[in-house]
């Protein structure tokens, strides 16, 4: 039978051996084998977990994802900042051409008829939006309006309306008047 001892020293330097009791030795031992158990899991989390070539490639070659995109109202059908701001561009377009349309009994056939009308500002005529570049086309009974994406992907679809409110999104193509509606207003 094998016993433990305890090692103490005094404030004079002495050395003293005693014998620890049985409870003790159980208490070192379950001591240790927490600090044992606490150095291994920090040694697995420290350490990242190996991966496959395939895998390395993948993540070498698509971009990290971006944040999830969190919703401004109820039916908001944007699924990025960038694709809100665009809508929002659009709808701004579509109510100062409504407001035109009512003060002067047709449709503005450029941008820059419409500063002041409604919310529609200087500078919102610049045709560069961001990730988004407009394309706008009017006679004095029709309009349309396009959001093209500098980038089209799942984050930045292209989007299409005329006056009849509707505004339509298209993911893999340019978006026209038989792409699916995601919006529609009644001014």
């Amino acid at each position: 039978m094998s016993t433990c001892n305890a090692i103490r020293m005094n404030t004079r330097g002495t050395v003293h051996i005693f014998p620890l009791k049985k409870r003790s030795r159980h208490l070192l031992a379950a001591l240790t084998a927490v600090v044992l158990l606490a150095c291994t899991l920090s040694a697995q989390n420290s350490a990242p977990p190996a991966a496959s070539p395939s895998q390395t490639e993948a993540s070498q070659s698509a971009p990290p994802p971006g944040p999830i995109y969190q919703s401004k109202y109820r039916g908001d059908p944007a699924r990025s900042d960038s694709e809100f701001a665009a809508l929002a561009y659009m709808r701004v377009v579509m109510r100062a051409q409504v407001g035109f349309n009512k003060q002067y009994g047709h449709y503005a056939t450029s941008l820059t008829q419409l500063i002041h009308s409604g919310t529609f500002t200087q500078r919102m005529v610049n045709p560069d939006r961001g990730d988004y570049t407009v394309g706008f086309k009017s006679k004095k009974d029709n309009f349309v309006i396009i959001m093209t994406p500098k980038l089209l992907d799942t984050q930045h679809r292209s989007f299409y309306a005329e006056n009849d409110g509707k505004i339509h999104a298209e993911e893999a193509k340019a978006a026209d008047a038989d792409s699916p509606v995601v919006e529609t207003h009644h001014w």
